[in-house]
């Protein structure tokens, strides 16, 4: 694996900068390929959209009906879409609200004081506007904030915004309870798999998962078919658990060559399946492209949380599900080894983890 020891390739250009500049056109290293654009293959219509799953009564073990149509809605969403919302997550809607609002403030800061947490490629921690150091490629409309929650070693409070107010003890709450949800939600993964209710956390470390945030800002954008806030991805992690903005649409998730914009419901929490379960569920469960479609006249926020495995653990799909007739598809790498092949090259669809299937 090649270390990532050089800085960003050229010189970095806040995204924000060139919305609050008036630019009326699109720089060109930020413009797609015409098969890349946002207009290419996008369904519009309001009736469809990622399935949403009230999961409250998962949590009550005397009502086996329920907790069977809750597995049965997760599984179906997980075999068929990678992606689905759930609600009555037992995350309070106050905290939610109040944290997005939080980051919606660190982004409206004049740029010297966001420009004190500028990251670089060789931790990637803090204010960045760029992924991947391949010289000359095309760039993402977006900024973003990414720090570390779990293990507790990496976690840094320094390295968080001090500005606004109350900023660092919202990030502390929000991420305790994702990461209770995030260990909720691996159980219904891993029964549905057929394999014991605490396999998949196990696989993952136990109680020393890793965990991250990465906060995107979106910003107004002059010619938004032109570009993507963020380009077409698979997550290379184990789960992300998505809290998007409820004001202004802009995710779109791949189904069937289409690209379905997902439509949140009110304080639902966006769930998909990253590369790391892909690879443990021996391809039963798919991690699935999905990218981020920007706006002419409004900016959006949104807060991905990664749950993801152990770094030092070698992934590979679970032996109970490989038999003669599917064998393990994958060879065992560490989610380090795997994170750092991504950073390498940045968002490139699906071929990331396609590319590590064993040969045959």
């Amino acid at each position: 694996m090649t270390n990532l020891n050089q800085d960003w390739p050229e010189p970095i250009v806040r995204v924000q900068s060139l919305s609050e500049s008036g630019c009326p056109v699109v720089p060109s290293r930020y413009i797609k390929p015409p098969s890349d654009r946002p207009t290419a293959s996008t369904v519009a219509s309001p009736a469809v959209n990622i399935p949403i799953i009230d999961i409250r009564s998962f949590a009550l073990d005397h009502d086996d009906s329920l907790r069977r149509t809750i597995l049965s809605q997760v599984s179906d969403a997980c075999r068929n879409w990678g992606f689905f919302q759930i609600i009555n997550h037992g995350i309070r809607a106050e905290l939610l609200d109040d944290v997005r609002r939080a980051w919606h403030d660190f982004f409206k800061l004049p740029v010297e004081m966001k420009q004190a947490y500028a990251n670089s490629p060789k931790t990637y921690e803090g204010y960045g506007s760029r992924l991947g150091v391949q010289k000359g490629a095309i760039l993402d409309w977006s900024d973003y904030f990414f720090l570390h929650y779990l293990p507790p070693r990496l976690k840094d409070h320094n390295k968080w915004p001090a500005t606004p107010a109350c900023i660092r003890e919202l990030i502390e709450e929000y991420g305790e309870e994702v990461v209770k949800l995030g260990g909720r939600l691996l159980k219904l993964l891993s029964v549905n798999l057929g394999l014991q209710e605490g396999y998949l956390q196990n696989a993952f470390g136990g109680e020393d998962v890793g965990a991250c945030l990465r906060v995107n800002y979106y910003p107004k954008c002059p010619q938004p078919e032109l570009t993507l806030g963020l380009s077409s991805h698979s997550d290379p992690g184990g789960l992300t658990l998505l809290l998007p903005d409820d004001k202004v649409a802009g995710l779109q998730v791949r189904k069937d060559d289409k690209w379905i914009t997902v439509k949140p419901a009110p304080h639902a929490i966006i769930v998909n399946v990253g590369d790391q379960v892909q690879v443990l569920s021996n391809a039963i469960y798919r991690s699935v492209e999905h990218r981020v479609i920007v706006n002419s006249d409004k900016e959006r926020v949104s807060l991905a949380f990664f749950y993801n495995p152990k770094s030092d653990i070698p992934i590979e799909p679970a032996k109970e599900l490989v038999t003669r007739k599917k064998p393990a598809l994958y060879s065992p790498m560490t989610f380090d080894e795997y994170r750092l092949f991504i950073r390498m090259r940045g968002p490139q669809g699906k071929s990331q983890v396609d590319s590590l299937k064993s040969p045959r």
